[in-house]
């Protein structure tokens, strides 16, 4: 396929993840626990967790999308797709609990899909090695955020928390993927830059 089949293609990825409701493969992690009462704030809270934490795998769609894109090894290109396809589960559960808690998604999310996946492709142009790297630090960085999370959330959350630990699981799995597949560590000056833009992003989602 050309390019701009491709750049089609990938448009309509970004238009199904902002807008579309996502789908999912593997059950539900909270499939069994039980709703546990808690007050306004306690759900405004948590909601907004939810919110931070799924607007999180909205940037990670877009960044394997792009760094997909413009991958130069055919094993990167399908770790990529095969991190990417779990992310989209991630979407689906936090989706349905942001629900659940009478809340709503960001507003946000065009504008993170879109800054996002322009830098996925531009760590893709530079190279597997630092594509991976940098699909690595991500998921590190994510799952720092999740733990965070657990930490923050009502204690009688339980259906929160079970999104949250299966999603710390595959997060990490992604990590070691990418760097089996031969990442390589980042720059500190860019994982600062990395650590920034997500408490930008964290700190804005948790309110709009």
């Amino acid at each position: 396929m050309s390019l701009l089949d491709n750049l089609i293609i990938e448009f309509d990825k970004g238009l199904r993840t902002v807008l579309a409701e996502a789908q999912t493969v593997r059950p539900f992690p909270d499939k069994g626990c039980e709703e546990a009462p808690m007050d306004a704030a306690e759900k405004k809270h948590a909601a907004a967790l939810m919110r931070i934490n799924h607007s999180g795998e909205v940037c990670a769609q877009a960044l394997y999308n792009g760094q997909a894109l413009t991958a130069r090894n055919p094993a990167t290109e399908a770790a990529l797709r095969e991190a990417s396809q779990e992310e989209t589960e991630h979407l689906a559960w936090c989706e349905k609990r942001i629900h659940e808690l009478g809340s709503h998604k960001s507003l946000l999310n065009p504008f993170w899909y879109a800054g996002s996946f322009a830098l996925g492709a531009f760590a893709g142009a530079l190279g597997d090695k630092w594509n991976l790297g940098f699909l690595a630090e991500t998921e590190n960085q994510v799952g720092k955020h999740i733990e965070s999370h657990l930490e923050q959330l009502p204690p009688q959350d339980a259906k929160s928390r079970a999104v949250l630990e299966q999603m710390k699981v595959d997060e990490a799995k992604h990590a070691t993927t990418a760097v089996t597949h031969g990442g390589a560590p980042l720059p500190l000056p860019v994982k600062m830059a990395m650590k920034l833009s997500s408490k930008v992003m964290t700190h804005t989602t948790y309110w709009i």
